[in-house]
């Protein structure tokens, strides 16, 4: 039995924890999985001997960051990279983003179709600020173009500039009428929230959540045979199964919702979600056991698997909600499945050590910690360097 140890709390205190040792990942192996559509939005790995400060240019260890890309692909994922998950407009300049979307595109042409099994953030954050409209779709384009040519499907990601820019709904109809008649393949809309991205407020030309939507649906059913999904993450459940109902018929929808992910997947009966989710980048190994059940026609075994994961994602997506990658990046410390709890632009230090001290408890009840011994010693290490001892 692992020894226990001496946690922070958020009060201020300490407390003894003695990690349960249970492990509930299935085992890698296995085709895609056959009733939903699954991609694991991925982290990127830093180098860390890089100079990751702060407003330095992101220093990546690429052969640990290809690796947890095929550590998702063996569980029955596809990913989803150079999105906010990778630290877009977080950290992650353009020009390390387009080597992790070409990188990313060959290495999964390597176990099967691109396409299908990594889809690439195309957005704007090259281009600086001031845009006008036009320069936006430019921006778009020039990101759209390497997206296209890696092989991978595009993911339209929500532009801080076209925000910045637009002055009502007709302006963000031109840019996204324009780049839709442009793509080569169907592509994923992204519609991220102010929750994750305050720049982000007032999406689709409106303040009010039930106009930008008008808006958004008007725009997906004109172009429904160049989209192949879309991406809500507005944590809002009643909003994603209201939308999802009007959704044109072969359209989609990949819920982004970090808080309800176990009910919207599963469904109501008439209509289900997909997924594009930050948090199975963290639980893949449990989430892959629990969508396998789904589709055998077991939601008992499901939903025991995902229900423990949920307190946990509550918990990295917490406010500051955009500062939940530290959280990610430290699971994928605490598991092994990298080296170093390092991360571009400096972000390791976005949240506390009583938050991260939660997060190992939390995992360790959802069944995640294939080592348990390895995650205490890793938790013990940070609690050190901390001034914490026991």
């Amino acid at each position: 039995m692992t020894a226990r140890l001496l946690l922070p709390t958020a009060a201020g205190g300490l407390e003894p924890y003695q990690p349960t040792g249970t492990y509930l990942g299935a085992a890698p192996g296995g085709a895609a999985f056959r009733t939903r559509t699954a991609y694991a939005a991925a982290h990127v790995v830093a180098d860390p001997l890089g100079d990751n400060t702060p407003g330095r240019p992101a220093a990546v260890d690429w052969d640990a960051t290809l690796a947890f890309r095929r550590h998702l692909w063996s569980h029955g994922f596809a990913v989803a990279d150079a999105m906010d998950t990778a630290q877009r407009n977080m950290g992650l300049d353009w020009s390390a983003t387009t080597e992790l979307i070409r990188r990313g595109a060959a290495e999964a042409a390597a176990v099967g179709d691109p396409y299908e099994l990594i889809a690439c953030g195309a957005g704007t954050d090259h281009a600086g600020v001031g845009l006008t409209i036009d320069q936006v779709i430019a921006a778009y384009t020039e990101q759209v173009a390497v997206v296209e040519e890696s092989g991978a499907k595009v993911v339209l990601m929500a532009s801080r500039q076209l925000a910045a820019s637009a002055r009502g709904p007709q302006d963000y109809r031109r840019v996204y009428d324009t780049l839709l008649g442009q793509v080569r393949r169907p592509v994923v809309l992204h519609w991220l929230g102010e929750v994750f991205d305050p720049a982000l407020a007032g999406y689709w030309g409106s303040s009010d959540v039930a106009a930008a939507t008008e808006v958004f649906l008007d725009l997906v059913r004109t172009h429904a045979d160049r989209v192949d999904g879309v991406k809500v993450s507005l944590l809002d459940r009643e909003h994603e199964i209201r939308l999802r109902a009007e959704l044109p018929v072969g359209v989609r929808l990949y819920t982004g919702d970090d808080f309800h992910y176990p009910e919207l997947i599963r469904g109501d009966g008439t209509h289900f979600s997909h997924a594009l989710l930050g948090i199975f980048d963290a639980i893949a190994p449990v989430a892959a056991g629990a969508l396998r059940a789904l589709d055998a026609g077991d939601p008992a075994t499901y939903d025991a698997l995902l229900a423990p994961t949920v307190p946990l994602s509550r918990h990295l997506f917490g406010a500051p909600t955009y500062n939940y990658k530290t959280g990610i990046v430290f699971l994928a410390w605490l598991t092994g499945r990298q080296d170093a709890f390092v991360m571009v632009a400096g972000a390791q230090s976005a949240r506390s050590i009583p938050h991260l001290a939660e997060a190992y408890r939390l995992a360790d009840a959802a069944g995640l910690l294939p080592d348990a011994d390895l995650a205490a010693a890793r938790m013990r290490s940070l609690l050190a360097v901390a001034g914490v001892r026991g």
